[in-house]
């Protein structure tokens, strides 16, 4: 679908769909240099940002870090419910995926589609409170 003369001309709307996108990739095809790619992404821009913009690299950049905690955690309770060679694991594993990594994805897909329709996104649970300009939320 054609991007509108109005979402384009939105302050901040390239990079809020970059930020989305990113979050995305590390996600489902490149883990860790999709991550890279945003921490870049957002040290380089965070400052001279518009709203939008800025709203959804602070959303997507925090949610990262989240699901990076969240998956350290996981790896803790696998060695601590007896290693790698466990059946537990597969357990774990399967429960993670289809719950947390799939809920990570489902959101992720949520804000790329704000990011394209030029609007603010605030992630449940794990977002941030947007800044000045984003208010609505």
């Amino acid at each position: 679908m054609p991007t509108s003369d109005k979402q384009a001309a939105t302050p901040g709307y390239t990079l809020a769909v970059i930020a989305e996108a990113l979050y995305l990739v590390n996600l489902l095809l490149l883990p860790g240099i999709g991550f890279m790619l945003l921490l870049l992404l957002y040290l380089i821009t965070i400052r001279e940002a518009a709203p939008l913009a800025k709203a959804h690299l602070q959303q997507t950049l925090v949610t990262s870090l989240w699901g990076g905690f969240l998956l350290v955690i996981i790896n803790l309770l696998i060695i601590f419910m007896g290693g790698y060679q466990s059946v537990n694991t597969w357990i774990i594993v399967i429960l993670y995926f289809t719950v947390i990594h799939a809920s990570f994805v489902l959101l992720g897909a949520i804000g790329l589609s704000h990011a394209l329709s030029a609007q603010c996104w605030r992630f449940p649970v794990f977002g941030p409170a947007p800044g000045k300009g984003c208010e609505s939320l």
